[in-house]
């Protein structure tokens, strides 16, 4: 039998006290992670007026979707993964789709989790980029393998220390930014930075996995997606601020494709001190994503396709790792497109499931929000039209 997720854990010490921290830091850490890299990029080429306004609204999107299946998973007395929520309450084709789409993001991410977490190791310890991406791939590959116990200690430590780097390159940075870099609009690139900042505020794959970390503190799980979904929207902000202020359009326009993660920027444009806590910045947050998200995804396959521990991992983790070292893709436009598509169906069929389970659920929510029909179908039309945009763009 597999482990049943969603049981109250036998914790000692801190870590007993503090689970509304540790589900709060799990969500943070598995939203924030290579997404946040690729936002000053794409932010430098609308504007950052137009990125600021880009942020706040796919921030609040998403935190009500967060809301939205935190109920979901709290009106339901068996415990599933997406794909297996989706198909209680959406039936077959519900559960196929959110299947796809939740194994075309995930390794999506963790795609391009491997090769940024090569090139900002490397930039810290220098050498060679492929050693430091299987080096990463085997440390975050025997987290996942242990579960969530470890993932969620893991990353309670791990945030801490991300929240530290991020205020320090606040500090040295004073001296190298340029207010002008902040001020240009381009009015007709509004929707390009979507994609990429969709894909830095996905966090939905960790939902399911906050009541085990709250265990019998549920009552407390609104709270939590609230924090953990609120706590990035400014984050990006102030990176996204710091980064374009600092690196500007033209110099980024200076760099080769796959030089245009803001680690890289900073430490070409930079005090090579803010460039080095830069990629202690991004190493810190693509490791506290990748551990939630692969887990997430073993998960999918052990409980809701009923595969085996072994072979759940080993689907889990070979894929990425190979598309990852063949360097078919360029680590922005995989953000991109695996943001815009996968994060738009898992939206829709959020939304969609949300609505059934309030008629469907077998078990009392220790939260419930109203119908909410006017967001959902705003959220619907915005993630539909973001697919489409997106498809258009990357293949016609």
């Amino acid at each position: 039998m597999f482990k049943k997720r969603g049981v109250p854990k036998r914790e000692r010490g801190f870590f007993a006290k503090h689970k509304v921290l540790m589900a709060i830091s799990m969500l943070i850490g598995t939203i924030v992670g290579a997404g946040v890299l690729a936002i000053p990029y794409v932010v430098a080429q609308s504007g950052f007026l137009i990125g600021f306004v880009d942020i706040v609204l796919v921030g609040v999107v998403f935190l009500f979707l967060h809301l939205f299946l935190g109920e979901i998973v709290l009106r339901t007395k068996k415990q599933y993964q997406l794909t297996g929520y989706a198909g209680k309450y959406l039936g077959k084709w519900g559960k196929r789709l959110m299947a796809f789409a939740m194994v075309f993001g995930i390794y999506g991410a963790l795609i391009a989790y491997i090769m940024g977490e090569g090139v900002a190791l490397q930039k810290i310890f220098g050498g060679n980029s492929i050693l430091y991406s299987l080096i990463f791939f085997i440390i975050i590959s025997l987290i996942i393998y242990k579960g969530v116990k470890a993932t969620g200690k893991a990353e309670m430590v791990v945030i801490g220390l991300l929240f530290l780097v991020v205020i320090l390159i606040g500090i040295f940075s004073i001296g190298e930014m340029d207010v002008t870099h902040l001020t240009t609009v381009h009015w007709s690139k509004f929707f390009l930075p979507y994609g990429v900042i969709l894909f830095a505020f996905v966090g939905t794959a960790a939902i399911p996995e906050l009541q085990e970390e709250l265990g019998s503190q549920k009552k407390h799980m609104k709270k939590a997606i609230l924090w953990g979904s609120i706590i990035p929207i400014v984050l990006y902000l102030v990176f996204a601020a710091i980064v374009v202020a600092i690196v500007g359009l033209e110099n980024f326009e200076l760099l080769q494709p796959n030089e245009r993660i803001a680690t890289v920027a900073l430490s070409i444009y930079a005090n090579p001190l803010l460039g080095l806590f830069a990629n202690i910045f991004a190493a810190l947050a693509m490791f506290t994503s990748a551990l939630t998200l692969g887990l997430a995804l073993k998960e999918m396959y052990q409980y809701d396709f009923g595969l085996s521990k072994g072979w759940s991992f080993a689907l889990t983790m070979s894929i990425p790792l190979i598309i990852a070292l063949s360097n078919i893709t360029s680590f922005i436009t995989a953000i991109g497109i695996t943001g815009a598509i996968a994060g738009g169906i898992d939206g829709i069929l959020v939304v969609l499931a949300f609505w059934k389970a309030k008629a469907m659920g077998d078990r009392k929510p220790e939260y419930s929000l109203p119908p909410l029909r006017i967001v959902g179908w705003s959220l619907i039309t915005l993630f539909s039209v973001g697919i489409l945009h997106q498809v258009v763009v990357s293949f016609f």
